[in-house]
């Protein structure tokens, strides 16, 4: 036992010192983004292809996805309800339930599966072809080229999402109401606003501007730092998705505490 614990103190350093040089490279990656977001060249065509790409080509997934989870969430909701006759109160109980948690982070973990795994592979298969050691020698800044312009799209475009999101959801949520229920749209919507407060939204949409800033950088660090070729690429795009839906649940937490302090004032 005796000769073993050195070994796995040596081990145990190891990793402690691996996890904290990571944090410090992200820490200096995350400072370097608001340094350079700030100073010209600004790389407008860029961003506005990287909104294009973020948002308009995750429309598919997130319209099915919106859409299913509004439908399958009333109807999982409608028996507990019926039971204690107040299945009246759906379309107010399912648009809470959207605006304030799923909405929010069903449309964030499908971005960070889509959106954070596609960054962290593009970025990963330049950095090993060596085209942003090119792209340095060509007097263009590849951070500000590759990495300011993705995040600043992905934390613009995922609020977007998100609205867009809860949108088709509660359309989803309204046609079950409306075929088991009889309730008309303008019935139904009026209950939804009602519902819903002003902190309700705000606190909504500022969570979605974190959740976005966060598989923006995460994906663009993965990508930036990979190594090993081409399996460092599938390493960096793997690393982006599990890292980004990890820090995900983490402010989802987080974001409910502070909104549930500052519902309570």
């Amino acid at each position: 036992m005796s000769e073993k614990s050195p070994k796995g103190s040596y081990f145990l350093g190891k990793r402690l010192n691996k996890f904290f040089s990571g944090l410090e490279s992200a820490y200096r990656f995350v400072l370097k983004f608001f340094k350079e977001v700030w100073f010209p060249p600004y790389e407008f065509r860029e961003f506005i292809r990287q909104c294009y790409q973020i948002g308009y080509n995750s429309l598919p997934l997130i319209s099915l996805t919106g859409f299913i989870v509004g439908i399958v969430f009333t109807n999982q909701s409608r028996p507990s309800l019926t039971e204690f006759g107040a299945a009246s109160w759906l379309p107010a109980l399912i648009s809470i339930a959207v605006v304030r948690a799923m909405g929010p982070l069903v449309t964030a973990l499908i971005a960070a599966g889509k959106v954070g795994s596609s960054i962290g592979a593009e970025i990963g298969s330049m950095k090993v072809t060596e085209q942003i050691d090119a792209m340095e020698v060509s007097a263009t800044n590849p951070f500000k080229f590759l990495v300011v312009s993705r995040v600043l799209a992905s934390t613009l475009m995922i609020p977007v999402l998100v609205m867009y999101t809860d949108f088709v959801a509660l359309m989803g949520s309204f046609l079950s109401v409306n075929k088991n229920e009889l309730v008309s749209l303008s019935t139904f919507f009026v209950q939804v606003f009602d519902a819903l407060t002003f902190l309700d939204i705000i606190s909504s949409l500022l969570k979605s501007l974190v959740f976005g800033f966060t598989i923006g950088i995460v994906g663009c660090y993965k990508g930036y730092n990979s190594t090993k070729g081409t399996e460092g690429v599938g390493k960096a795009a793997n690393a982006a998705v599990v890292m980004a839906m990890f820090l995900i649940f983490i402010e989802e937490l987080l974001s409910l505490q502070i909104t549930n302090y500052f519902r309570q004032m």
